[in-house]
């Protein structure tokens, strides 16, 4: 039997390429390992899925700001890639595909020492340091944007990003349901990932009174941070995170107001939902969403409004122009191909297999 592993972690985004790649891993009949974080997000979408073995081990977090952590993740690091390097000399899989964050280094490292064949993807359109140490270790590396293949050289292969079947395969109506919405106005929706993002919650929420007489607003808020005096409100239904009916309350949705990583907005880019993006600005991240949006609205598929100008009125008349721009941008991504990655990462991970 065909063995592999995966791994990736530290965020959502950096677990549901993987969620994609899957099902067609069982369909090809593929024994299917997942080396992660012990207390990581990933391990809680992971081990749910019946089939798929988890293993843990530490992983430092590699940070671009000061902190004392700093001088004790480097050895957290080496220790996990040792965990890693005894797990997969155990399993002896066939392939390794690793889509990033911190908990990839030691284990596309473990693999390089085993001898293991690793494949790593890099969604955003710079490579982020887990990456850029995982390169070297490495036979290719799948991107998504035609600037990271250029800046990456020879190992990088232009695929997209793999994407959930089921995100296809949503009802408009189960997804008016869910949000208590009965179709009469356009559906808003904030995605602000897992974590959420606070400074455009807080907007948003300003913004509210006047957005509600034209659109209903479904609100991704994030865990942790439900505004209970809110849930009263008309119009507005706000909830922490969404995963099995995530494809049902897009299929409802006329646009959506989003943070800019680079899997989300591959997603909306696929089911051609008009977007406004508000990307991490810089000193609040490397900088990678700020590209992601910039390459996006040059080509016609998205709106942008930067943090920097995010006001209430800013943010309601962006809206409105998102509003009365969809039918053209909604054309403009149907003209253009979607990042659908999935069956061209398959055919690197199969061309490894011997």
């Amino acid at each position: 039997m065909k063995r592999i592993v995966l791994t990736g972690g530290g965020s959502a985004g950096h677990v549901t390429p993987n969620l994609a790649l899957i099902p067609k891993l069982f369909a090809l009949g593929f024994d299917i390992h997942y080396i992660g974080t012990e207390k990581g997000i990933e391990r809680g979408l992971i081990e749910k899925i019946p089939g798929v073995t988890y293993h843990a081990v530490k992983s430092g977090k590699l940070r671009r700001y000061f902190s004392i952590e700093n001088f004790k993740d480097p050895f957290k690091v080496l220790y996990g890639a040792f965990q890693a390097f005894g797990l997969i000399r155990k399993l002896k899989p066939d392939v390794l595909f690793s889509k990033g964050g911190f908990v990839a280094v030691p284990v596309v490292i473990g693999a390089w020492l085993n001898g293991v064949p690793a494949i790593c993807h890099e969604s955003d359109l710079t490579p982020g340091l887990a990456n850029r140490i995982c390169i070297k270790f490495c036979k290719k590396i799948a991107v998504t944007f035609p600037e990271c293949k250029k800046a990456i050289g020879d190992k990088a292969v232009l695929t997209g990003t793999p994407l959930r079947e089921s995100l296809f395969e949503g009802s408009r109506a189960k997804g008016l349901s869910l949000m208590g919405a009965d179709g009469d106005r356009p559906v808003l929706m904030m995605m602000g990932g897992s974590q959420g993002a606070q400074s455009v919650n807080a907007v948003l929420r300003e913004a509210l009174p006047e957005l509600t007489k034209r659109y209903f607003v479904f609100h991704l808020c994030g865990k942790g941070n439900v505004e209970e005096a809110l849930n009263s409100t008309p119009y507005y239904k706000q909830t922490e995170y969404l995963s099995d009916e995530l494809p049902d309350a897009l299929a409802a949705t006329d646009l959506i107001l989003s943070r800019a990583g680079s899997n989300a907005i591959c997603e909306f880019h696929a089911l051609k939902k008009p977007m406004l993006l508000v990307p991490y600005p810089m000193g609040a991240s490397r900088g990678d969403q700020i590209l992601n949006a910039e390459s996006l609205q040059k080509r016609g598929l998205c709106h942008v409004l930067s943090q920097a100008d995010l006001t209430k009125e800013s943010l309601i008349k962006a809206i409105d122009a998102l509003y009365s721009d969809r039918h053209a941008l909604e054309a403009t991504m149907a003209a253009q191909p979607a990042a659908e990655g999935t069956e061209a990462v398959m055919k690197l991970i199969l061309e490894q297999v011997k």
